[in-house]
């Protein structure tokens, strides 16, 4: 194995799995341990996966010092030769001074014009062939964690399950809760399929709002850890969600998913070509695209 190669993206869930392909790619041009400097539950979830080989608290570095230097503040970075860094690259002396600690340091936007943020973070890292973009199995240890948190929401029915989140980053980001609650109940009914209801920790207003729409009959998963979220959605056959980070996660598992977008955001769609993106009116419940909605999740199925 050759010396250490160092990732940073600061960035929150979404985002960060958004640089899974470019994350798989740099480990492999580098032949060499990847650590990726993050926020640290984040980072603890992509070296659970397999997609780096450890991880630091990206605020432990002291990046910030190289925006102005002077006096004691340095920065504490691992020696590697090789760094790419999703942070502060609009300021050229930020890029220079990080350069001139690490030779050769890529410093690039977390963010691309005119194609996927997916993409664009593969491109800045000059990948080798390969399929970067294959869905990533849950290890038995993520799926055992799944399995426990989903047994303490009481969720024993058979399968097949189907997941649904329906909060985001802001509500701005949200389908109404009576679309969901539409689709939750139809897809129920038509394919026999059981459905988790998943709620996070920004989510209490969404999951309030599908809650009065719902009835019995919906098992809700409250503010699992993040790998035991992902053990759990290792677990699902369908995912149905927003524009989200949880979105995200089933699409890096491969969970076969209908994500729902803002048609201004479609740059931050999945790398995975199984999670199936569509737009949606999401200040309205929208007949037609329910029903659109509806029949490309059932089409999963099939």
């Amino acid at each position: 194995m050759g010396a250490a190669a160092l990732a940073v993206h600061p960035g929150a869930l979404g985002d960060v799995l958004l640089a899974v392909p470019a994350l798989r790619a740099l480990r492999a041009a580098a032949g060499a341990p990847l650590t990726l400097a993050a926020q640290p539950r984040l980072g603890a979830l992509l070296a659970a996966l397999e997609v780096v080989d450890d991880h630091v608290d990206f605020d432990a570095l002291g990046l910030d010092a190289l925006f102005a230097p002077g006096g004691d503040r340095r920065p504490r970075l691992p020696d590697v030769a090789r760094l790419v860094c999703w942070f502060g690259a609009r300021d050229p002396d930020f890029a220079r001074r990080l350069a001139a600690l690490v030779p050769g340091a890529v410093v690039a936007p977390s963010v691309g014009a005119g194609r996927p943020v997916w993409e664009h973070l593969l491109a800045t890292v000059g990948a080798p062939p390969g399929d970067w973009r294959a869905p990533l199995p849950a290890s038995a240890a993520l799926r055992a964690l799944g399995a426990e948190a989903l047994a303490a929401a009481r969720m024993e029915l058979p399968h097949p399950w189907l997941l649904v989140h329906p909060g985001a980053g802001g509500p701005a980001k949200c389908w109404p809760a009576a679309a969901f609650a539409r689709v939750i109940t139809t897809a129920a009914a038509r394919a026999r399929m059981n459905v988790i209801v998943h709620q996070g920790p920004a989510d209490a207003a969404a999951a309030a709002a599908l809650r009065r729409h719902l009835g019995a009959g919906v098992v809700w998963l409250v503010e699992p850890s993040l790998p035991a979220l992902a053990g759990a959605l290792a677990h699902a056959q369908l995912y149905l969600g927003n524009d989200s980070g949880v979105s995200h996660l089933a699409a890096t598992l491969g969970v076969p998913s209908v994500v729902l977008f803002d048609p201004r955001h479609l740059a931050w769609t999945p790398w995975w070509i199984g999670a199936h993106v569509r737009t949606v009116t999401l200040a309205a419940a929208v007949e037609a695209e329910v029903e659109a909605v509806i029949g490309e999740l059932l089409g999963l199925l099939r």
